[in-house]
């Protein structure tokens, strides 16, 4: 299980482990607080009062400090398992669902054309309709897109990046959503 971390204005951080938000409240760094308590931590017992200490950990914080970067600057790193999440593992040429093992990176303009490894130049693609395609550009090939490919936003990034987001987290997240983020729509799993 993680927390969501965030900076005190609300922007998403990182994915943290229980033992590192414990830290933040420890550290006393958390601001805020949303979401549902997911952990209670039972520490050592004050010498002096003999109460025992005790950290309850949300699902989502806000911890003190301004981030030095501009999240909207951020680029998200491409993986497969972002790419297939994005495109909801639809094909983006035949436009059938598949497992994320019967998928590949398809570049639309490919590799071997001067195209790049980057967001708007891949998609989702069947092995099928990529053996097809070949090195060859969707024009060339006489195989339209079915979609067009995006840069995810920061907080796509966060749901992208993470299999298991709680109820609460993901219900957070999907109300920053650009209101054109394929993660909106009914996800099929």
């Amino acid at each position: 299980m993680k927390v969501l971390k965030l900076s005190a204005q609300g922007l998403p951080q990182s994915w943290i482990s229980l033992e590192q938000a414990v830290i933040h409240y420890a550290a006393e760094e958390v601001r805020w607080e949303v979401g549902k308590q997911v952990a209670v931590f039972h520490g050592g017992h004050n010498a002096i009062t003999g109460e025992q200490s005790i950290i309850t950990v949300n699902s989502i914080i806000g911890t003190r400090g301004v981030p030095n970067i501009n999240p909207f600057n951020l680029r998200p790193g491409l993986t497969n398992a972002k790419l297939f999440a994005r495109d909801r593992n639809i094909c983006a040429y035949c436009g059938d669902h598949f497992l994320e093992t019967d998928l590949t990176r398809e570049h639309i303009i490919p590799l071997g054309q001067k195209g790049a490894d980057k967001w708007m130049n891949v998609v989702t693609a069947c092995r099928a309709c990529n053996h097809r395609k070949s090195n060859r550009t969707p024009e060339q090939a006489r195989m339209p897109l079915l979609y067009t490919p995006y840069v995810p936003s920061l907080w796509e990034d966060f749901i992208l990046r993470n299999r298991r987001i709680l109820a609460d987290q993901m219900e957070f997240l999907c109300l920053q959503l650009p209101k054109s983020s394929r993660l909106r729509q009914e996800n099929p799993q």
